[in-house]
């Protein structure tokens, strides 16, 4: 497979669709604050039911993957650069909001992304 833009876009595309575990300790929903030139993560604590789906803890509703839904943060957490927002989140927060690596390697991965778009002005969509 040649390396191009769209080969890795592929790879990274047909990545998207496999299964993960949720953490357990919640979930962020990452936008960028273009006025205040900063990457924004909201977290989010949830519940994990039986069938891994992630619960809000008041309701014990289902929390859907995708529209949108009505709860309040826990925290927001907010940085010029996707390293300092990691060193808020993962270093400087106790205890961290984040219990799995994969879910932590996947932070990484979005807040660089966020950082990308908000320096070339591209839009910024949460994968």
């Amino acid at each position: 497979m040649d390396l191009t833009v769209e080969n890795l876009a592929a790879i990274d595309d047909k990545l998207s669709q496999r299964h993960i575990d949720l953490d357990s300790s919640g979930y962020f929903i990452i936008y960028l604050d273009r006025e205040a030139s900063l990457i924004s993560a909201k977290h989010f604590t949830n519940v994990i039911d039986e069938q891994g789906l992630a619960v809000d803890p008041e309701t014990g509703k289902v929390i859907p993957a995708r529209g949108k839904v009505q709860r309040t943060h826990t925290t927001l957490f907010t940085g010029r650069t996707a390293k300092e927002l990691c060193i808020k989140i993962f270093e400087e927060t106790q205890p961290c909001p984040v219990s799995l690596f994969d879910h932590a390697a996947y932070l990484g991965r979005e807040f660089v992304r966020a950082e990308v778009a908000l320096l070339t002005g591209q839009e910024y969509i949460q994968d």
